[in-house]
Order: C-alpha cells, then sequence, then structure tokens
C-alpha cells in the first residue's frame, strides 16, 4: 500500500469545476495578549476599559452591584488618570501602547522562525482580547489564508480564568459565527517550562550585570487576582508559586533575598498577598537599599509593568528609604523571549507539522 503522505498545501482530490473557490491545507497560529486602548485620551480610555472591566471573566461582581459602579463612578473616573499613565509609556513613534508593539514583533519574528523549519505551511498572526486588532478578525484573516487548522496560544506563562480563559472565550466566540469551523488547538500555560525558567534566569543574569549595584532583595511581582478566585478553583494562585520556587532554585539565591508578590489589586476585596506595594515599602523601611523588581507573568512589558513597578513602586521604595531600584524588562521580542514561544507553538503543532 502506497504510505506515501500528500504536502499539506494539496487537497486530497480535486474539487467539480463548478466548485467555490475554497484554500486549505494550511495552519494558523494565533498569538493573543491582552490589549491596548487606540489612544490615551478620555473616549479611547472609557471604551477600552469599559470593554475590559464587563468582562464578566474579569470582574465577577453581581452585575446589579457592578453596572451602577462601573458606569456612573469608574467610567467617568478612571480614564483620565489612566490616560496619563499609558501616555507616560506610549510609543510615540506608532503612535500605540508597547504592549502592541511587542506582540506584533513576537508574531513577526515567530513567523520566520517557523518559516524556516515549515516554509509556507504555518501562518502566523496576532490579536487583542481587548481593543484592537480582535480576535475574531485575526481568525478569519487566517481562514481566508487556508488555515483549517488554528493553535490558539494566549501569551500568559501562568493560567488564569481572567486571562487565558477570556482570550480563548473570543475565539470561540467567533467560531460560533463560523460555518466552516477549523480544527483549533490551545496551547496549554507553560509556567513550569524549562526553557521559559531558564529563559527568565538568562535574561535576569544579563539584565542585572549591566547595573551598576548588585540588588540585595530581588522581588518577584506577578499580577492580582482576588482571594475568591482562588477559593472558587482558579489555579493561577498555584501556578505562581510553582514559577517563583523554579526560578529561585535556579538562581540560586535564598527565599528571604528572592521574594514573592501580587500587584495591580483594584477595589475593597482582599486579593492574593503578599501585596506588592506592601512589600516594597516594608523593604525599604527594614533596611534594604538595592532592590530590583522582575514580573514574569507577562510576555511583554506593559502599563503595569513599565508605570506601575518601574515609576510608582519606585517612587515608594525611594520615598521609604531605598537607594538604588531596578526594574528588569520583561522577555519581550528578546532572543531568549521568542525561544519560549517557539518552544510551545512547535511542540504544540506536533502531528501537524
Amino acid at each position: 500500500m502506497d504510505q506515501r503522505v500528500l504536502p499539506l498545501t494539496e487537497t486530497p482530490s480535486p474539487r467539480p469545476g463548478d466548485h467555490p473557490p475554497v484554500r486549505s491545507g494550511r495552519i494558523g497560529v494565533l498569538l493573543m495578549n491582552l490589549g491596548t486602548p487606540e489612544a490615551t485620551d478620555y473616549r479611547s480610555m472609557r471604551r477600552y476599559l469599559k470593554e475590559f472591566l464587563s468582562d464578566r471573566r474579569v470582574i465577577e461582581t453581581p452585575r446589579v452591584l457592578w453596572w451602577p459602579l462601573l458606569n456612573l463612578v469608574i467610567l467617568s473616573t478612571r480614564p483620565g488618570r489612566k490616560g496619563r499613565d499609558y501616555a507616560s509609556i506610549w510609543n510615540r513613534d506608532l503612535d500605540e501602547g508597547p504592549l502592541k508593539t511587542i506582540t506584533r514583533s513576537q508574531s513577526e519574528q515567530l513567523a520566520q522562525r517557523l518559516k524556516a523549519v515549515a516554509g509556507d505551511v504555518v501562518e502566523v498572526d496576532w490579536a487583542m482580547r481587548y481593543g484592537k486588532p480582535p480576535v475574531a478578525a485575526a481568525l478569519n484573516t487566517l481562514l481566508a489564508k487556508g488555515c483549517d487548522r488554528i493553535l490558539l496560544v494566549p501569551l500568559y506563562p501562568q493560567y488564569c480564568a481572567a486571562t487565558s480563559a477570556t482570550a480563548c472565550d473570543q475565539a470561540f466566540r467567533a467560531l460560533m459565527d463560523m460555518r466552516w469551523q477549523p480544527t483549533v488547538r490551545v496551547a496549554p500555560p507553560y509556567y513550569e517550562d524549562p526553557a521559559y525558567i531558564d529563559a527568565l534566569v538568562a535574561s535576569m543574569r544579563r539584565d542585572l550585570a549591566k547595573l551598576a549595584f548588585e540588588p540585595e532583595t530581588i522581588l518577584v511581582s506577578f499580577h492580582g487576582i482576588p482571594q475568591s478566585y482562588l477559593l472558587k478553583g482558579d489555579p493561577y494562585y498555584c501556578h505562581c508559586h510553582k514559577t517563583w520556587r523554579l526560578m529561585r532554585e535556579a538562581f540560586g539565591w535564598p527565599e528571604e533575598r528572592f521574594r514573592l508578590s501580587f500587584q495591580s489589586r483594584f477595589g475593597p476585596e482582599e486579593w492574593l498577598k503578599p501585596y506588592t506595594d506592601e512589600t516594597v515599602k516594608a523593604l525599604a523601611a527594614g533596611g534594604t537599599k538595592r532592590l530590583a523588581i522582575v514580573a514574569p507573568g507577562f510576555s511583554a512589558d506593559c502599563l503595569e509593568t513599565l508605570e506601575e513597578l518601574d515609576v510608582e513602586n519606585r517612587g515608594y521604595f525611594m520615598e521609604a528609604g531605598g537607594e538604588h531600584f531596578a526594574y528588569l524588562p520583561c522577555l519581550n521580542d528578546s532572543p531568549e523571549g521568542l525561544g519560549v514561544i517557539e518552544t510551545v507553538v512547535r511542540r504544540e503543532l506536533m502531528g501537524w507539522v
């Protein structure tokens, strides 16, 4: 029996002459990240925040309580303040948020890496859960290019319903409107992947070597979630702890010098502890003079790292008596960062490519 395998760009049999034109046989990879406003003005910020804070995965407060607070208070006061924060980190050359710039670069570089091993069979695109480019449009673009198999890649190392799950929700909503749905896979979280841990440590060592001081303490800061989400079964807290422990073991520092914390809490509800801002203040007040912060839960630098950590928390540290502070960048579109994404993608494409 003939065991030859048809190339992926060919169809197994000719179509009738009157068959409508259709492309198939290719494979799509869709990188998905959180999102960014289209501009820093009040209306753009309000539109972005409304979409983000209306997501039931993000805010689980009952709608009868949340909607009045969101629409009458938060969306009246928060866009102006957040717009100023975004303006301080805005990529003015491309007129966009840095998260968009970096995610686009990750997609383009990944496409080149995959082309070297798979030719033109694989098509790579990117999308944002909130804002633009939207997930549905990216999926339809991949379909139009003949991708009948698509790998969804949420760019969150640690799984959380408010990040990984809601990105996939958006993709699944788009699939519901398709007559010919592609076959879909979802890349799993990679919080304990050796390639990810090794890349983090290598990147940290390189950036620490550039400093004019040696930190007494390294603070590993993850984005927080309400404590209630953990109690409902979200694995995020455990994933963060596993990443932190593996980083610490690979880095070789004792626990008292390699600390864990959670940032970006919002509202009066209790969130995962210890809080980053309180930890930074306590370290400085306790005599720590040299501090470095790293945020391994973010695949790309954004408002929460460039403004909240490198500006806001730097201020807390220096005001409380600290002398030297450094924020260590995310993996971003560095060779280490692309190596992690490529490792995850190539593993999940096995059997397809």
